[in-house]
């Protein structure tokens, strides 16, 4: 039996930049995630840059995690094995469930941009009430390949088979947005 067809739904998305030395001039990556998700129709939730600190992470994307009003948090660095990295570190504490694929598939498909360098790469992604969290490097071009490779068609929810849609909270303007499109 074929599924009916889903209508796109525009989600909450929070952007966490993990890093030292960027701030909002120089955080490229963080940038092209808030552009991308923009204008694949969803709504920025909020957007902060905090230090590769394990606390400090833990901290925000907890009070994301439980606010009303975010769906999806996808975090740009602090991934790799380099000084401070401490991402996932960080954040697999607060999943109550991984998603175990997402960091191979993202390192199968970086290798062909990067080639075996792409084993350096610990991304990570996972579920914490009702909220999907993607843990991306901290490069743009990284950015860009688990943006368009993955997560963008894993949040829409007229994909198929499946994404991850079904799987999130309910959030009131969303539900909102998506009546006054029609």
């Amino acid at each position: 039996m074929a599924k009916a067809n889903t209508p796109f739904k525009p989600l909450n998305i929070a952007v966490l930049t993990i890093s030292d030395t960027r701030d909002e001039t120089t955080d490229t990556s963080g940038q092209y995630l808030v552009e991308a998700l923009k204008e694949a129709g969803h709504i920025l939730a909020d957007k902060k840059i905090v230090k590769d600190d394990i606390y400090q992470i833990r901290s925000i994307c907890s009070q994301w995690i439980a606010s009303d009003n975010v769906q999806v948090v996808i975090s740009t660095g602090g991934t790799g094995f380099t000084g401070r990295d401490s991402t996932p570190e960080a954040m697999l504490p607060l999943f109550d469930k991984t998603v175990e694929g997402f960091g191979e598939l993202f390192r199968q498909v970086s290798l062909v941009d990067i080639g075996t360098s792409t084993i350096q790469s610990r991304a990570i992604a996972g579920m914490a009430n009702k909220v999907v969290i993607f843990c991306l490097p901290g490069s743009t071009g990284a950015c860009k390949t688990g943006w368009n490779e993955i997560i963008k068609s894993q949040i829409d929810a007229s994909v198929r088979p499946c994404n991850f849609v079904a799987q999130l909270k309910q959030v009131g303007e969303t539900i909102q947005a998506c009546q006054s499109r029609g």
